[in-house]
């Protein structure tokens, strides 16, 4: 077995400095590693108030970044990349999807989310909403197909069983989509008192096993947080 290595994962804090900000990239980054079933230690930051060593381990970035050993990592998707090669089995579980099209599913959602909590005009509403929620459908659709393992065990399987993007684990897919996805949910509550429609069933299902999970529910932000963050760019419709 290879020499554990040390790792110190930095990532944003909450307004109050006690516990996890509102930060997609961060959350991610202590998923994965949670995944992995490493040992390592957790540092919440607030630049602002950052003693000047830490400021000196990645000058002008923001969390998260990753110290490992000595080297320090500060491109999320490069860290990503750099855990599933170190991190890799035998001593810890491979992350990556089997199906390629697992990691783009839901790319879209967070960008027309955004077009969507920032409009003010209700006469746009309508059409932002729809164009918001076909990409919901979209995703929706994705994890009610059932995948190729899936046919090859049920041939006749007409609607998926598994519990995540990829499978009936959570893969870097995962990891990247569901903080978008709780971000989604708690900001469009607040501002819009929308909820993701029960008929969406696979999307339903998908959300309701990951939230059971410690290593999505207990990394997340809380929502008072998240609104933090969106109250000076989300937008309330105007009456």
């Amino acid at each position: 077995m290879s020499e554990v290595p040390n790792i110190e994962l930095f990532i944003k804090a909450s307004v109050d400095a006690d516990s996890v900000g509102n930060c997609p990239f961060s959350q991610r980054l202590f998923m994965i590693l949670w995944l992995k079933g490493i040992k390592f230690r957790l540092t919440t930051v607030d630049m602002k108030r950052a003693p000047d060593v830490l400021k000196a381990l990645a000058p002008g970035s923001q969390p998260p970044f990753l110290l490992y050993n000595d080297e320090v990592k500060t491109d999320t998707n490069k860290i990503e990349e750099f855990l599933e090669e170190k991190l890799a089995p035998p001593e810890y579980p491979k992350l990556c999807c089997r199906y390629k099209e697992s990691n783009g599913a839901g790319e879209d959602i967070f960008r027309n989310f955004s077009a969507y909590v920032k409009n003010p005009n209700p006469a746009l509403n309508d059409r932002i909403e729809k164009t918001f929620l076909s990409t919901l459908v979209k995703l929706n659709m994705y994890l009610e197909t059932p995948l190729p393992y899936e046919l090859d065990q049920k041939p006749n399987a007409a609607e998926s069983s598994r519990l995540f993007l990829d499978g009936d684990t959570l893969t870097l897919a995962d990891c990247n989509l569901l903080p978008k996805l709780n971000i989604v949910k708690v900001v469009c509550r607040q501002y819009r008192d929308f909820a993701i429609p029960k008929e969406l069933k696979g999307l339903t299902r998908y959300l309701s096993n990951a939230y059971k999970k410690d290593e999505f529910r207990y990394t997340c932000p809380k929502d008072s947080e998240i609104l933090i963050a969106y109250q000076s760019v989300a937008k309330y419709l105007n009456k």
